[in-house]
């Protein structure tokens, strides 16, 4: 019994441990920059242990007011049209990629902005099952204390753009040699355009599949009311 009892007030104090850690954390990222994420320490190793690449971290954290407004109606019209209207989860999506999945077509993410932002901030690249679960904690939380619009600005910042560029300032200035809030709305929309394989594609050297989904997320941004975020 002895040993219940301490196993018991062992995960209890482990879990009171983690809930405030976990929610001192959304609350302070709530007003202060993310200085570094997860996923930007494992690349910095995987560049570290490759031969043929050179270590390199381009990030530069811009307050929201600093962004073209493009940007945002650019990722929102690529990424998660409903994000102004979901409260961390888009259940319908959810429900369709679920769908195909038991038919074994391909899956289209079902991911929302906050989710992304969730797993850039907080978590790894991973898909078991605890991952999911903080995942959803996570998002919660997000949800909870931050605004839609700190919620876009933290994700335009840590967002993975290219290899070893992070956030829409980097991107701007690497890609186009301008500020982030420079970004025309055809150089916004390209950006967003490479989002599910930053490392893959380049916005300044766009393959034909590039170019198309560019073409569709133009469209898109236009058929959405303006988002209201950004300069």
């Amino acid at each position: 019994m002895k040993i219940i009892r301490w196993i018991w007030r062992l995960t209890w104090k482990s879990a009171l441990w983690f809930f405030g850690v976990s929610v001192g954390l959304v609350i302070i990222y709530r007003f202060v920059p993310v200085p570094i994420t997860p996923l930007m320490v494992i690349r910095v190793f995987e560049q570290a242990f490759d031969p043929e690449k050179d270590v390199r971290l381009y990030k530069d954290w811009v307050s929201i007011s600093k962004i073209s407004k493009n940007a945002p109606q650019a990722v929102i019209a690529a990424e998660d049209q409903k994000f102004l209207d979901h409260h961390g989860f888009d259940v319908e999506a959810m429900k369709k990629a679920w769908e195909n999945n038991k038919k074994g077509k391909r899956i289209k993410g079902a991911s929302t902005i906050t989710q992304q932002t969730v797993k850039n901030v907080f978590l790894w690249p991973s898909r078991s099952y605890i991952r999911k679960g903080l995942e959803a904690y996570f998002t919660v939380l997000v949800e909870l204390i931050w605004s839609k619009e700190r919620i876009i600005e933290v994700y335009l910042n840590v967002i993975e753009m290219g290899d070893g560029v992070y956030g829409v300032e980097a991107a701007a200035q690497t890609y186009y040699k301008r500020p982030a809030l420079e970004l025309n709305r055809s150089q916004a929309a390209m950006i967003a355009a490479v989002l599910p394989n930053p490392r893959r594609w380049k916005p300044s050297n766009p393959t034909a599949y590039i170019r198309g989904r560019q073409s569709w997320i133009l469209r898109q941004m236009n058929n959405l009311d303006p988002v209201g975020f950004g300069s």
